[in-house]
């Protein structure tokens, strides 16, 4: 179990600072409490879209990357967006188990280097009886860093 850890934090590290090598700019690490308490990365891809990546560390090991469409409210708060988004899940713990998951949410940034929000994760287990869930909400904050790629309203 701890060398399967090891290799997914090593994979997750390698994409952050890949993206980082690519001179992306304000990706944010922070965490996320609901079901289980999670490593929450994003990984900014433009302007709007990005990679969303959860470590979630409850009685087994979990894994997911999401791709986060990014959008604003018209006429509202400058710093609110909401995504909806997509993406794989891995589990580790007796068994190996793979999901497809949704990741919709809202979120804040102020203008100091904090962003909060919340979200909702359901899933669809191809794996382990092909079950449903969608009891997965949490709220989190991440701290932003750089400056580069910023969220900007579309007219």
């Amino acid at each position: 179990m701890k060398k399967i850890f090891t290799k997914v934090l090593i994979i997750g590290l390698v994409m952050v600072l890949g993206s980082e090598l690519r001179a992306q700019s304000n990706w944010e690490v922070g965490a996320r409490f609901g079901n289980s308490f999670s490593a929450d990365i994003t990984i900014p891809l433009s302007a709007a879209p990005r990679l969303h990546t959860a470590l979630n560390f409850d009685n087994n090991f979990s894994f997911g990357t999401y791709f986060d469409w990014m959008f604003d409210l018209q006429g509202g708060p400058n710093g609110l967006k909401f995504y909806p988004g997509v993406g794989p899940e891995f589990y580790f713990g007796n068994s190996f188990n793979v999901a497809a998951a949704g990741d919709f949410g809202a979120e804040y940034s102020f203008d100091f280097p904090l962003t909060i929000g919340f979200d909702w994760r359901p899933h669809f287990m191809l794996s382990n009886g092909m079950k449903f869930s969608s009891n997965n909400w949490g709220f989190m904050a991440r701290f932003r860093f750089g400056e580069g790629v910023k969220f900007t309203r579309s007219n």
